[in-house]
């Protein structure tokens, strides 16, 4: 029991420690196998985080069988080799390590943190979770009991619905518009045998990007590699691309009547890829407009100036196949179309004349400050890697980043803003009674109250 005590005591001082992004060298390492992987070595703390993805996720589901990835990658470590779901999570407890798995739209995800001490049980752990599990009847079930669940609550939840409403009518007859997590008649539909294919077809090292941080060397890590990932199939021939995705741009309203004491709206437009080259330009246009929380134009403009609700913001969502700007907001009923009118005149007003020179400088201030936050443990740091890799960035970007932010002119953020906002071209969710607005009585205006600080 001490050194389980001392084991989660270390993770927990490395979760809450800081890094400097400056400080992180970074070099990639290939496996005597052949996998590569970018390191980030840190001897400070015995403690390795590794961090992975194989490229193909959700989107890539049969439509009969939605929710396939989210429920086989709950499945994982329930059980795996000889060991089964009581056994594998003892293993994992006694020796505090920590291993999960995901999936989202574009990819599946698996990250493991352990001690160095423990660290070959871990990846010997991880392999067997990916190559040998066993989805046995009790956790299958169990696990289908939970999903199904959680589901249904989430078809009553406003927030959900807004949001898969709004994904469906943004990418009409594309993968994107379906529901990633499936419905609970999908997820019923699951049999053992789809999850063992998903296994066989989904999991192959062509598709695989890998980040390692912590106390592990080069040679180490080789090893390391090749014991987690080697005997994984070299392909499944799987087609893991999607196909680019039409994101609609014909402006609609759509508006789901449900008795609320407020109306959730989003709204989506199409947006930029990683890889275009004015996402920094894009990220710093965001944060002004509205992803900067009390220093952006949405939260002045609808909250501050007019009360019209407690929280809005705007953010950039990047996918494989496609790229959205979107908004958020929660108001009373008879407020909805008000501020959906501010929201709209300000999609106008930054389309037509970008940002100021003190927005300008606010937003690189808060971008490139903020930047070490990414580096605040282990996991993160490696999370960061592996999207470096995968957005093909290069080993440098840890470093670089802050300058691609710096460059940013004033020119720069009136021409971008000039072609990627499109107020023509919003699509409008309204979960509520917004869509009765004109019925309801007229707003107030005021200023809803603010929180109370202890």
């Amino acid at each position: 029991m001490k050194t389980l005590f001392a084991a989660t005591a270390i993770l927990a001082t490395v979760l809450t420690a800081s890094y400097d992004a400056q400080a992180v060298t970074v070099e990639e390492v290939t496996s005597p196998g052949g996998i590569r992987a970018y390191l980030a070595q840190d001897h400070t703390n015995p403690i390795i985080g590794l961090s992975f993805l194989l490229q193909g996720g959700a989107a890539l589901d049969p439509d009969a069988k939605l929710g396939l990835s989210g429920m086989a990658t709950a499945l994982l470590d329930e059980g795996a080799g000889d060991k089964d779901s009581l056994a594998f999570h003892s293993e994992l407890e006694d020796r505090a390590i920590s291993l999960g798995f995901s999936a989202d739209r574009d990819a599946v995800l698996g990250s493991v943190s352990t001690t160095t001490q423990a660290s070959s049980v871990a990846f010997e752990m991880l392999n067997l979770a990916m190559t040998q599990p066993r989805f046995d009847s009790e956790p299958t079930e169990r696990v289908r009991r939970q999903i199904q669940v959680r589901l249904k609550s989430e078809s009553e939840n406003p927030n959900r619905i807004a949001s898969r409403t709004l994904m469906a009518a943004l990418f009409a007859g594309h993968p994107y518009g379906r529901l990633e997590s499936g419905t609970p008649e999908t997820v019923a539909a699951i049999t053992t045998d789809d999850l063992k294919q998903w296994v066989k077809t989904r999991l192959a090292k062509d598709r695989l990007i890998v980040a390692a941080v912590g106390d592990i060397t080069p040679a180490q890590l080789g090893q390391a590699l090749d014991k987690i990932f080697g005997n994984l199939p070299a392909t499944t021939k799987l087609v893991a691309t999607l196909p680019a995705a039409s994101v609609s741009r014909k402006g609609q309203e759509i508006n789901v009547e449900k008795a609320l004491p407020q109306s959730i709206i989003s709204i989506g437009q199409p947006g930029i890829k990683r890889s275009d080259p004015d996402w920094y330009v894009a990220q710093v246009l965001d944060y002004s407009f509205g992803g900067g929380s009390f220093a952006s134009r949405l939260m002045d403009e609808v909250r501050e100036k007019r009360g019209l609700a407690y929280s809005v913001s705007s953010s950039m969502q990047a996918f494989d196949a496609a790229g959205l700007v979107m908004v958020g907001v929660g108001t009373r009923n008879d407020q909805a179309q008000q501020s959906l009118d501010v929201i709209r005149a300000e999609f106008k007003k930054i389309q037509k004349d970008g940002l100021t020179e003190a927005e300008l400088n606010d937003a690189k201030q808060y971008l490139t400050g903020a930047w070490p936050l990414r580096f605040s443990s282990t996991g993160r740091i490696a999370d960061t890697l592996v999207a470096v890799q995968k957005d093909k960035l290069g080993l440098d970007y840890l470093d670089k980043r802050n300058n691609y932010i710096n460059s940013v002119t004033l020119s720069d953020t009136k021409r971008v803003a000039a072609k990627l906002y499109q107020p023509d071209a919003l699509t409008v969710v309204v979960v509520g009674l917004g869509a009765k607005a004109n019925d309801a009585p007229a707003a107030t205006g005021k200023r809803p109250e603010r929180e109370r600080k202890s």
